[in-house]
């Protein structure tokens, strides 16, 4: 009999906007948001994600104090479920439409690792998780979905 998990994977991306998110340049970002998050949401495999105190999304959190950073983090319960949504029908056009919001980033910009089940990581957390990952490289304590690391026993 397989041991329900004891790790869940959590992940982290961040974006630097092109212009306030209130503006005509970002409208069809913010026009897809609700959209995208509800699909993750009901998304197999799908645990938590940040939402600021509107409910439905993260919009009002910055990364590193940076007015121009916004971030998505989740939770999900394995790799596999975290890239069906990501490459889904529901966010992979988003996803494609990128460059029309977002700033191209040469350092990392996503990072993942795991948390005990029932762990809710913070901002904080995921602040000292990707500059571990621009620091070190990936290691099992912060990590990429091409090189990513196994849960810990």
């Amino acid at each position: 009999m397989n041991e329900p998990p004891n790790h869940h994977l959590a992940q982290l991306n961040i974006a630097r906007i092109l212009a306030p998110l209130d503006t005509a340049v970002m409208s069809g970002f913010m026009e897809k948001l609700d959209e995208v998050n509800a699909a993750a949401d009901a998304a197999d495999g799908f645990v938590w994600r940040l939402v600021d105190d509107g409910g439905s999304a993260a919009t009002d959190f910055r990364f590193w104090g940076d007015e121009w950073l916004i971030l998505n983090m989740s939770v999900w319960t394995s790799p596999e479920a975290l890239h069906a949504y990501v490459y889904g029908e529901a966010h992979r056009p988003v996803l494609q439409r990128r460059r029309e919001w977002f700033e191209h980033m040469t350092e990392a910009y996503t990072a993942m690792w795991w948390v005990p089940v029932g762990h809710v990581p913070t901002v904080p957390e995921a602040e000292k998780r990707l500059a571990l990952l621009r620091e070190k490289g990936p290691t099992p304590e912060a990590f990429t979905a091409k090189r990513p690391f196994p849960p810990p026993a």
